[in-house]
């Protein structure tokens, strides 16, 4: 569950919700500057090549910004991925497709590092075999490093640190231009990709991709994994640079007056869970274009894929000067959520064969921060 920056402001009839924030002073010391640090730190100050690219890999994107990977470089010249078994989301993502194809992200960002310092990075899949049902504490890949001077530089690596997740309203006045959506596609490399700026069939996705959010939030055991992950206001945010992140004078300040409690969010009797409806539905309501991948398969190699693709997307948008954002909730593979799986599905003609793995909403969003990150340190299982 992501929830805007802005959000909540209407608690409490709208009125003096910024009594608790103890004035202008406090409200500017209120940013979780340190836990965006990494963004800045990216390449910078690591002698170690293999720490060099592992700082440009964590700014991954990946669901509920849980940052599951961990970096053994007890081999010279290799890095060997696994996943954190305990950062899954077992109740949103039951089979950890969606953690897997973060995994691929993170590949993906490392490889386009690796190219800048001219390195190829030679990837090799579940060495020790794929996983399933789910992700077990065997290596999701192994890297090894092989200094290449023909390797050609991914243009895209130079949108790396100004890429987003903008989860914000977009503007109703900007439709997104099929040419820029062509070419965001273009950017994929094995994934099918689709995607439509149609108004009546976005207004028509929209509706699908918030009756699924919504069945989301109204399911207890799906929202609490949420709710459990939210980090509220700058301590907490720094202490645990993970997770759904809300942050901000208005809203560190509703938590401190007892405004914005987790109790609250988790009943849907609340005026906290029914205030926060309307300002979730916003983004959806907001999305200027859908955009879509699918593969032919669903193995743990088509997500880590699927994760290369995405994050190539994402920065193909980026260029674009467009925003993008992940409505994943259709997706999931939780038994309520079945209804609108199959709907979603039929919606975007996909075939009984295939998978739906990401489905986007693209628009003209506003700037915003990167997400909060655990520094190289953290990630790192033994050097």
């Amino acid at each position: 569950m992501a929830v805007t920056r802005r959000g909540f402001i209407s608690i409490a009839g709208g009125g003096v919700v910024l009594a608790a924030a103890g004035g202008g002073l406090w409200a500017s010391t209120r940013d979780p500057a340190s836990a965006r640090q990494p963004w800045q730190d990216a390449g910078r100050g690591e002698s170690d090549l293999r720490r060099r690219l592992l700082s440009f890999a964590i700014l991954a994107p990946n669901p509920h910004n849980r940052q599951p990977w961990l970096a053994d470089l007890s081999t010279e010249n290799e890095i060997t991925l696994y996943c954190e078994s305990a950062r899954r989301l077992p109740q949103t993502d039951p089979h950890d497709r969606q953690i897997t194809i973060g995994l691929g992200c993170f590949l993906e960002l490392l490889a386009q590092a690796a190219a800048e310092e001219g390195y190829h990075a030679d990837v090799t899949l579940f060495p020790e075999g794929e996983p399933q049902p789910r992700l077990d504490n065997h290596p999701v890949a192994r890297v090894l490093l092989v200094q290449d001077a023909t390797i050609t530089r991914d243009p895209l690596f130079q949108q790396v640190l100004l890429r987003r997740s903008n989860k914000e309203a977009y503007d109703l006045a900007r439709p997104v231009e099929a040419d820029k959506l062509a070419e965001i596609a273009a950017a994929a490399r094995i994934s099918v990709v689709a995607h439509t700026n149609d108004p009546v069939r976005v207004e028509a996705l929209r509706t699908l991709a918030w009756d699924a959010y919504f069945k989301e939030i109204t399911t207890p055991h799906a929202l609490k994994e949420s709710i459990d992950l939210i980090r509220i206001g700058r301590a907490e945010i720094e202490a645990d640079p993970d997770g759904i992140d809300l942050s901000g004078p208005v809203l560190e300040g509703l938590s401190m007056a007892g405004l914005l409690s987790r109790k609250d969010m988790l009943d849907q009797t609340s005026t906290t869970f029914q205030e926060q409806i309307p300002i979730l539905k916003e983004p959806v309501d907001t999305a200027m274009a859908f955009l879509w991948l699918k593969t032919a398969g669903n193995s743990r190699a088509d997500q880590i894929a699927t994760g290369r693709d995405y994050i190539r997307l994402n920065l193909a948008a980026t260029a674009a000067g467009l925003s993008m954002h992940p409505l994943s909730q259709a997706l999931q593979e939780f038994v309520e959520m079945r209804p609108h799986f199959l709907a979603m599905r039929a919606a975007l003609v996909v075939g009984e064969s295939e998978t739906l793995q990401m489905f986007v909403r693209l628009g003209y969003g506003p700037v915003i921060e990167g997400a909060p990150r655990w520094p190289v340190d953290t990630r790192i299982r033994s050097a």
